[in-house]
C-alpha cells in the first residue's frame, strides 16, 4: 500500500468552456488529516470528486493508494475509500440500519451476502455514530442533520483506509458538528483512517485539523497549519471579509 492516499498531480478540471481547476498538484499521506477550506465556488468540491474517480479530470493524473483511480473499477474504488457527500436523496423508502448496512456491500461474498462480521461491523458503526434511537424509522422522513449522520455512520461501516466528506457538519446543529469532529479525530486517531474533508467553517477546520489546504478560483493558495494557512491577510483577500468577524482558536490569524 502506497505511504500516499490520494495523489493529484498537475489536475485541471473544466465544465465545457470554464475552468474550474487550474493545474492542481496535492498530495495527502495515509493517516493524515486534512481540511479543504476556501470561499464559495473555489473548486472545492470538484477537487474532491475527481480525487474519488467520480469526474475525470481535462488533464494531469489522480492516484488513490498508489493507482490511478481511472484504472480502478468502482467495488475496489469503494474498498479504498468512502465518500460521505454533502446531500444525499434516497429515491425509495430505506430503513436507516439498511442504509448503513450499504457501507458492507465492497465487503461481502456476492453469494452468500451479509456475513455475521458485516452485521457486527453495521452494529458498531451505528453505535459510534450514535444513532442508534433512529433504527427502524425510514430515512426518508429524518431530517436533514439526522440523515447526514446515518450517511456518516454508512463510511465508517464501509471501513476504508481513506475517508472523504464534503461539508459533513452543513446540516448539524453545534452540539453534532462538534461531535461528528470528534469522531474524525478519533477515527484518524485511532483506526488509522486518512481523513480529507471540505468545510466551510474555518473555525472548525482550524481547531480539529493539523492541515489546512487553501482554494481560491480553482487553485492551491496556501497548505500548512492552521496559524500559517489563515492569516489576516489571507482571510481578507481570498474570503473578502474583515478578519476581526472571523472567530479562529487563540493564536491562529495574527
Amino acid at each position: 500500500m502506497s505511504t500516499l492516499a490520494v495523489e493529484l498531480d498537475g489536475v485541471t478540471v473544466a465544465y465545457r468552456e470554464r475552468r474550474v481547476l487550474h493545474d492542481v498538484t496535492l498530495s495527502v499521506r495515509a493517516g493524515e488529516r486534512v481540511a479543504l477550506i476556501g470561499p464559495n465556488g473555489a473548486g472545492k468540491s470538484t477537487l474532491l470528486a475527481a480525487a474519488t474517480g467520480l469526474l475525470r479530470p481535462t488533464d494531469g493524473t489522480v492516484r488513490l493508494t498508489g493507482d490511478p483511480v481511472d484504472g480502478l473499477d468502482r467495488l475496489e474504488v469503494a474498498r479504498r475509500l468512502a465518500v460521505v457527500p454533502g446531500v444525499a436523496n434516497l429515491p425509495f423508502a430505506t430503513r436507516v440500519e439498511e442504509v448503513v448496512a450499504l457501507g458492507r456491500l465492497p465487503h461481502e461474498d456476492p453469494f452468500r451476502g451479509a456475513r455475521p462480521a458485516d452485521r457486527a461491523a453495521v452494529a458498531a458503526a451505528i453505535e459510534r455514530v450514535g444513532v442508534g434511537h433512529l433504527l427502524g424509522r425510514d430515512a426518508r422522513e429524518l431530517s436533514l442533520g439526522e440523515r447526514q449522520l446515518v450517511l456518516i455512520a454508512l463510511a465508517v461501516a464501509q471501513a476504508a483506509p481513506v475517508l472523504v466528506l464534503d461539508e459533513p457538519t452543513v446540516h448539524l446543529d453545534l452540539r453534532h458538528q462538534v461531535g461528528a469532529m470528534e469522531l474524525l479525530v478519533d477515527l484518524n486517531e485511532r483506526d488509522g483512517t486518512t481523513i480529507l474533508a471540505v468545510l466551510h467553517d474555518l473555525a472548525l477546520a482550524a481547531h480539529f485539523f493539523p492541515r489546512l489546504v487553501l482554494i481560491d478560483r480553482g487553485r492551491i493558495v496556501a497548505d500548512g497549519a492552521a496559524a500559517d494557512v489563515l492569516s489576516a491577510d489571507r482571510i481578507r483577500d481570498v474570503f473578502g471579509v474583515d478578519p476581526s468577524f472571523v472567530r479562529l482558536p487563540e493564536g491562529v490569524a495574527g
